[in-house]
């Protein structure tokens, strides 16, 4: 242990000894539980989202789009559409949609990583998506785990992304155990033969580039146990119970449809939803022989000198640049035949 991140946890500890914070120490009481019973940690992958930087605003790199998408490419299409957006309906100065709508052809062309438009930076951003483990599988919820104020199964109710506005300061206060975290990840890198030899490089040499970890916020998901481990069946949900109401939706509805079961096994998804959103709180689901499971996800961002990583040359995209949007003139004019 560096003597730089002895001093970091020693500060985090004194400070939580002398807060007069309950909430704080439970918290910090569920971590410590938690890593005994799930000392493993399971890497899912890679996933993007993109960060901005406004000099003008003196908060360093905050996130802009979610760190959820499974390639760089997602995210770039996420920026081209709040830049297009941006120009449709956030000015009225022909001069900066001109810019604004600069910006939005050279992202229909290249697959940049990142682009400066009006004094402001946005950079794709790479983060890891990771669950701890143990005995019986993946981390469910904890008990000290915020869940929305209500509690409903309307699948119209979306609580909103922790992700959006997030400052990506590595140097923040996280509490003992994420401190404890933050270490362990700083020489994380890819390693074994199942990563191909450049991906494996580009892990290495991100551990020195982009030294600094930023922990995100936690989220949920759901995971189905198979005979070669845990996987992923859905979206990363903002808290526990976005995603039961997902799993319950997907169960009762979506994979019926989707892959058009029969009457009788239809039957046996809905009884098996009704009786997981019957028990309110639970954390898993059975149906014949599927276990079912909401899991705890965590991810983490590695940050440098000149901010937060972007995509690495290893990382895969399954297509590229397209044009998203009708063409839009410096006035507003939408053409929709180009």
């Amino acid at each position: 242990m560096t003597v730089d991140w002895r001093r970091q946890l020693d500060a985090l500890r004194s400070g939580l000894v002398h807060r007069d914070d309950p909430a704080a120490w439970v918290t910090e009481a569920d971590a410590v539980d938690a890593s005994r019973r799930y000392p493993h940690i399971a890497l899912r992958g890679p996933v993007f989202g993109i960060a901005v930087y406004d000099p003008a605003a003196g908060s360093g790199w905050r996130l802009l789009k979610s760190v959820v998408d499974g390639m760089p490419q997602r995210a770039r299409d996420g920026l081209n559409s709040h830049l297009w957006f941006k120009a449709r309906d956030e000015t009225d100065d022909p001069g900066v949609r001109r810019e604004l709508l600069a910006e939005v052809t050279v992202l229909e062309q290249d697959p940049v990583n990142e682009l400066e438009v009006l004094g402001v930076r946005y950079r794709v951003v790479r983060g890891d998506e990771f669950a701890r483990s143990g005995e019986d599988g993946l981390e469910p919820p904890r008990p000290t785990d915020v869940e929305p104020l209500d509690l409903s199964w309307d699948v119209q109710l979306k609580t909103p992304s922790p992700d959006v506005d997030f400052g990506l300061d590595p140097h923040r206060e996280d509490g003992l155990m994420a401190g404890a975290m933050k270490l362990s990840l700083r020489d994380f890198a890819y390693s074994g033969s199942r990563f191909p030899a450049d991906v494996r490089a580009d892990s290495e040499r991100a551990t020195a580039a982009h030294p600094e970890v930023v922990l995100l916020p936690v989220g949920f998901g759901v995971a189905e146990r198979g005979e070669r481990g845990w996987r992923p069946r859905g979206a990363l949900m903002p808290t526990p119970h976005d995603a039961r109401r997902m799993l319950y939706d997907a169960m009762a509805e979506t994979w019926p449809l989707l892959y058009q079961f029969s009457e009788a096994k239809k039957a046996a998804y809905a009884r098996a939803a009704e009786k997981f959103k019957a028990a309110g709180r639970a954390d898993e689901a059975r149906v014949g022989d599927r276990l079912l499971r909401i899991c705890r996800i965590e991810r983490m961002v590695r940050c440098g000198p000149d901010g937060p990583e972007p995509a690495r040359p290893s990382d895969q995209d399954e297509y590229g640049p397209t044009k998203m949007h009708p063409t839009m003139d410096e006035d507003g004019t939408l053409h929709y035949d180009d």
